[in-house]
């Protein structure tokens, strides 16, 4: 059988020292486009646009650095505890979406407390883009030919010529397609039933909805961590259950205090 065969290089162009990468613009892009749903958001409920800017810079920062730290900590921390300096060298690689979707709660909390917004009703919203940016990031992982899938006979496999010769699922579409269709479905949640539902309720939706999709897409992921759980589950599966009980609780909070007073 032939297979596709993935060959595309990781890098868009460079220009002396600057190199810039697709998965640096993906990851853009997710960010950008979140900005563009949420300024739609805040003029449809006729809040003020401008303190986006301020939102923007506390979510940008707690996806990087938790993403970041997630990486280290969850997959590799055997490496990064004896190499602690190798935790700031970023462009070398590794963003754990646990720990960067911890990163954002955080950094969203500080921001509900310093400019006194109610937090489940901003995650609420922050959620829907959260899903969308998801999508972005991988696709850029598709670029670095990286997060790779399991070997396959499917007629749909992937060669990762990068890598190696072997036909794998193309995980990094599988879930990218996945986060696409979670956005749809929380967005369609928002645009027609927000005045109806308690805050919190779509934030959990998107936490079930994304945490689901990961669990089963890793089945389908070769092993992401440099150690065995001794366990059937992966480290990732393992992460998303406490992400996964907390959607539920939320959903389960918002929907016993029944619908949002007027």
């Amino acid at each position: 059988m032939d297979y596709f065969v993935w060959n595309v290089s990781p890098e868009i162009f460079s220009i002396g020292p600057v190199t810039v990468r697709w998965y640096g613009a993906l990851f853009a892009t997710g960010f950008i486009c979140g900005y563009f749903i949420m300024q739609w958001i805040y003029r449809r409920e006729n809040k003020n646009v401008a303190e986006l800017e301020n939102l923007l810079l506390y979510v940008a920062a707690g996806t990087v650095i938790g993403a970041r730290l997630g990486h280290c900590l969850f997959y590799d921390p055997a490496f990064y505890l004896s190499h602690p300096w190798k935790i700031l060298a970023i462009w070398e690689g590794g963003l754990a979406s646990h720990g960067g979707g911890l990163g954002v709660l955080i950094a969203v909390y500080l921001y509900c407390r310093k400019y006194s917004v109610s937090y489940l009703w901003l995650m609420d919203r922050i959620s829907i883009t959260v899903a969308l940016a998801g999508s972005f990031i991988r696709l850029g992982n598709l670029f670095n030919s990286e997060i790779l899938g399991k070997a396959a006979e499917a007629p749909w496999a992937i060669i990762f010529q990068r890598v190696d010769s072997v036909p794998r699922h193309p995980v990094q579409v599988y879930e990218s397609m996945s986060y696409a269709i979670v956005f749809v479905i929380t967005f369609l949640v928002y645009k027609f039933y927000s005045d109806k539902l308690r805050n919190g309720f779509i934030v959990g939706l998107t936490i079930v909805l994304l945490v689901s999709a990961r669990i089963v897409m890793e089945f389908f992921k070769t092993p992401q961590a440099h150690y065995e759980t001794g366990l059937d589950l992966s480290v990732g599966q393992l992460l998303s259950i406490p992400y996964l009980i907390a959607g539920c609780v939320l959903i389960y909070w918002a929907l016993r205090n029944g619908k949002k007073a007027p």
